[in-house]
């Protein structure tokens, strides 16, 4: 079953609240803001009668109070909509649980069920090899044949390759000499909440951050073995 899965017994709103707490201390200012009318009235009340305190000094030290308070009222309004952004972004992965995205890769995990993806070539290649490495340095190409100047799609079977069942890592050779970024498209499994954010499991490609997620909603390519 997909679930959201909080790291924390605050669960979803106790870690959207914290994390922006954490980034905007707001209690320096307002006892920056305490000390300073502190020390206003004090200065009023101990100043020498046959001297008073020009008024424009006064109102320079409460033009100075004002703008503490403006910069804590900037800081309240920003810490609100890192909160509100947050809760947002959680909200936002949740809704991709059963739904495929397109992440960029540089290492697949093969399974049973065949891998989708592409890549962006600038440039047209005579050869083109999708290279796949195992976690003891073995190498197995997979070659796409020439390619135009474009997307590139392809697919990945671990049984059609006779290739075992893990992680590998991936990376595309061409005639040209480019090395293009992969990008996979794999269904979400479920959602992880942590204090950097939202991560999702994604088939294929494992855990990947929310912020590297390329696209939502693409149907998997067909590409050639």
């Amino acid at each position: 079953m997909s679930v959201i899965d909080p790291t924390q017994a605050g669960g979803v709103a106790g870690l959207a609240i914290d994390a922006p707490r954490a980034a905007v201390n707001l209690s320096d200012a307002t006892q920056m803001e305490n000390n300073f009318i502190d020390l206003m009235v004090a200065q009023i009340k101990f100043q020498d009668p046959t001297k008073p305190v020009d008024s424009t000094e006064f109102l320079n030290q409460f033009s100075a109070m004002s703008q503490v308070k403006s910069m804590e009222n900037m800081a309240r309004v920003a810490q609100s909509n890192l909160v509100l952004t947050d809760n947002l972004q959680t909200l936002t992965a949740a809704g991709l649980v059963g739904q495929d995205v397109t992440v960029a890769v540089d290492r697949v995990e093969l399974s049973d069920e065949a891998l989708a993806g592409e890549f962006q070539l600038a440039h047209p290649s005579g050869k083109t090899t999708l290279v796949l490495t195992d976690a003891v340095g073995k190498q197995t190409e997979v070659p796409l044949g020439p390619q135009a100047a474009g997307r590139v799609p392809f697919t990945l079977d671990a049984k059609a390759l006779g290739l075992a069942e893990g992680e590998y890592a991936v990376s595309v050779e061409t005639a040209s000499g480019e090395a293009p970024q992969l990008e996979l498209t794999g269904r979400v499994g479920h959602v992880r909440v942590s204090a950097e954010g939202p991560v999702l499991e994604v088939a294929g490609a494992g855990q990947v951050p929310f912020y590297q997620i390329l696209a939502f909603g693409q149907q998997p390519a067909s590409g050639l073995l």
